[in-house]
């Protein structure tokens, strides 16, 4: 690892003018005190915003970010380990990349970690170039994630603005029924039915049947 040395004044150094856009959060999650000393400013420097943990558990209290960013994470450490963590992260936090450093090469290890979706695993000592590559990887994979969820949380939000009526309708119809068929179902009029399908197109804001479907199938609804 060939991390530069930087003091404040260094990490710094720049224009005082505030970005109106919060920079990507890279969390480092190592209970080696030195690399959470010496990477903290490296992507402080490269733009990044930086906490830093020196435990799991300890990252598993601060509350999710709502933005980009990505975990810089040791694989072993006492309690729970940096594989347990990432399946924790896996369920809780899906928009969360994980690079993973290890001291030691562990093939069955590594394989386990990449299956389940790690953007890079690095031996110490790693090369800075290497890991900053790795970062930016992730968190553009983290962007395109967040972007997807706002997606599907603005969907499910919209679904859940339909009334059961409307909701029944729209079931049938991404079923490839016809208007006369959806009425004889619900024991309504066909007059009806369009009426509450003019009403799901406009609330879920789909322009045709085959967007509202597509819309359905990300949302998982």
């Amino acid at each position: 690892m060939k991390i530069m040395n930087m003091t404040s004044a260094d990490v710094n150094t720049g224009t005082s003018a505030r970005p109106t856009v919060l920079p990507p959060m890279v969390f480092i999650v190592d209970d080696d005190i030195s690399i959470r000393e010496s990477l903290e400013p490296f992507m402080r420097h490269e733009g990044f915003d930086v906490k830093t943990f020196s435990s799991a558990s300890s990252f598993l209290e601060h509350p999710p970010i709502q933005g980009p960013g990505c975990v810089i994470l040791d694989i072993a450490m006492p309690g729970l380990s940096g594989l347990e963590l990432q399946s924790a992260l896996v369920v809780d936090r899906p928009a969360m990349p994980i690079i993973f450093l290890t001291g030691s090469e562990d093939p069955p290890t590594i394989v386990r970690a990449m299956k389940a979706g790690a953007v890079e695993f690095l031996t110490k000592p790693f090369d800075d170039e290497a890991l900053l590559d790795a970062v930016k990887s992730a968190v553009e994979r983290s962007k395109t994630l967040v972007r997807n969820e706002c997606r599907k949380t603005r969907i499910r939000r919209r679904y859940g603005d339909l009334t059961r009526r409307e909701r029944e309708v729209m079931s049938l119809v991404m079923q490839g029924k016809l208007n006369r068929d959806i009425g004889q179902d619900l024991g309504i009029t066909e007059i009806t039915v369009k009426a509450h399908r003019g009403q799901v197109m406009r609330k879920m804001e789909a322009a045709s049947l085959a967007e509202l479907i597509h819309m359905a199938a990300d949302a998982g609804i």
